[in-house]
């Protein structure tokens, strides 16, 4: 009740303070301190901030100088969305075509916050944002293969929170999404590798654990479960040829030397690895027989290693 008492003013406050060019710990504390606020508080101001944020949004001034009031603005919006979630009601349609919108011109720190920020809307809303799953994802889809590291890593880390809520990511666009992060490991660094390894390793773990007993793994009704060879086959495709479609057939991929970069093979292996560690234990002694054939059969494969450095990599 004290809170209540003088949320109007602390309300006022912080938004104010979203317009005084804060810095990347102040913006964040900003955004904190408003979601908390509304979630303990009365929620009556809450649409009315929401659109202040989105207001900031919509400014077209690209100079530097209004850069840090945006990104705050883009803070705000997602610690809201992460922490009062449904209670945003339907505001999210219009914050979700603003911030897509926004990634055309944007520079690289406004792509991350837009990244961290979708990801934290799909977090909070769940399946409720149904109806703006796909554009979340297309625009992922750009920001996946960016010339900047960092905006692969919140790019990953956003469609890692769509799994959880999007079940036509790891059916219908499983094969696309997997070449797109084959390509994401191409040049990449470590911090991206970790990131995009976690993603491709959960989307194929995912293809397994939801064929039975999760509700949203029978949205696509006409959609036929995927083996466990055929989940295998879309990480092999990736370590032998890279950012090719697992679909086109076995047989090219013993044609030629080998192209693909090391990068890929390493991102590759380091999915394998977490493909493993999230089905787990009990999943590994049912099904060891298939996943050491699976290996043996990559190992002997003439492309797996062109070179003694290349064989370094199977250790």
């Amino acid at each position: 009740s004290d809170i209540k008492g003088c949320q109007k003013k602390l309300v006022e406050q912080l938004t104010q303070h979203i317009q005084e060019s804060p810095g990347p710990p102040t913006r964040k504390l900003i955004a904190r301190c408003l979601a908390t606020l509304f979630s303990v508080g009365d929620t009556f101001l809450l649409f009315d901030t929401v659109n202040r944020c989105n207001d900031i949004l919509k400014n077209k001034d690209d100079s530097p100088s209004f850069l840090p009031t945006r990104l705050a603005a883009i803070c705000c919006v997602g610690c809201m969305y992460e922490k009062l979630g449904r209670m945003m009601g339907r505001s999210y349609e219009e914050t979700v075509q603003i911030l897509i919108k926004s990634l055309r011109s944007a520079e690289s720190q406004t792509r991350i916050e837009i990244m961290l920020t979708l990801e934290k809307v799909c977090s909070g809303m769940g399946s409720a944002i149904s109806n703006v799953h796909k554009e979340i994802y297309k625009a992922a889809r750009h920001c996946l293969t960016d010339r900047v590291m960092a905006v692969r890593c919140a790019a990953a880390k956003c469609l890692l929170e769509m799994l959880n809520h999007a079940s036509f990511l790891y059916t219908t666009e499983l094969e696309s999404l997997a070449t797109l992060c084959f390509r994401a490991f191409d040049g990449s660094n470590y911090e991206v590798r970790c990131a995009v390894a976690k993603l491709l390793g959960t989307l194929i773990a995912t293809t397994q654990q939801n064929q039975k007993g999760n509700p949203a793994a029978h949205q696509n009704k006409g959609f036929k479960p995927i083996s466990l060879e055929e989940a295998l086959g879309v990480l092999m495709s990736g370590f032998l040829r890279g950012g090719v479609g697992f679909l086109k057939g076995t047989g090219e991929m013993i044609k030629g030397s080998s192209g693909v970069n090391r990068e890929v093979r390493v991102g590759v292996t380091h999915a394998y690895v977490i493909f493993v560690q999230i089905l787990g234990g009990v999943w590994l002694e049912r099904n060891i027989t298939t996943l050491l054939t699976h290996v043996l059969d990559l190992v002997a494969n003439p492309k797996a290693a062109s070179s003694h450095v290349d064989a370094v990599y199977f250790s």
